[in-house]
């Protein structure tokens, strides 16, 4: 008897084929990997295939792999990672598509094909920088329009670039570069010769 994920596995390895550059089944989930030029044409035949049926896009994020592993990861940079779910077939997916450049991570669109992905392109470019061609409003949409940079970037400053503050003086809000001085905290330890006998 086939499980679940066998059914979906074979499914989707019949839909797509060649497309498909790795497939993955993990911890109870599939992951396949697509590439930047073949990433509408999959979306649209995951969604429109009988077979496959994926409804709808419940999630996207983008992902920065410069620190996975440790360091050790050699592939691209950027990735856009979508979730889909198959309401007719009760089962989800995983996509995941890397941006060819990682200077300009630019990966296709999804806002015609799903229109939820509109809020969720628009969070992976403002806190990582990944641009999605196609998407007709890309603009910031949890950090401040002044921000500098993207905060989920591995190789952003955990204190940023500049802070924002009120002038009482001018009497509006000001930004200036950044005067928390790094510091290490180390914490105190209170060893107690007795600690845990009675």
């Amino acid at each position: 008897m086939t499980t679940k994920l066998e059914n979906l596995e074979a499914a989707v390895r019949n839909v797509l084929g060649e497309r498909i550059l790795d497939l993955k089944n993990a911890l109870g989930e599939i992951t396949i990997v697509v590439s930047a030029t073949a990433y509408l044409d999959v979306m649209r035949t995951l969604r429109d295939h009988a077979e496959t049926s994926f409804e709808e896009l419940i999630d996207l994020c983008g992902v920065d792999y410069s620190a996975y592993g440790d360091g050790l990861w050699e592939g691209a940079r950027f990735a856009a990672v979508s979730h889909l779910l198959s309401i007719k077939h009760n089962w989800r997916l995983r996509v995941r598509v890397f941006a060819p450049d990682d200077e300009m991570p630019v990966v296709p669109s999804l806002i015609d094909i799903w229109n939820a992905a509109n809020w969720y392109e628009r969070e992976a470019f403002d806190l990582l920088g990944i641009l999605f061609d196609g998407h007709n409003d890309l603009r910031r949409i949890l950090t401040d329009y002044g921000f500098i940079g993207h905060p989920f970037r591995k190789d952003f400053p955990v204190s940023g670039y500049v802070e924002m503050r009120y002038d009482a003086d001018q009497k509006r809000v000001v930004y200036q570069p950044v005067t928390i001085e790094p510091r290490e905290n180390v914490p105190r330890v209170i060893r107690e010769e007795n600690y845990g006998m009675k």
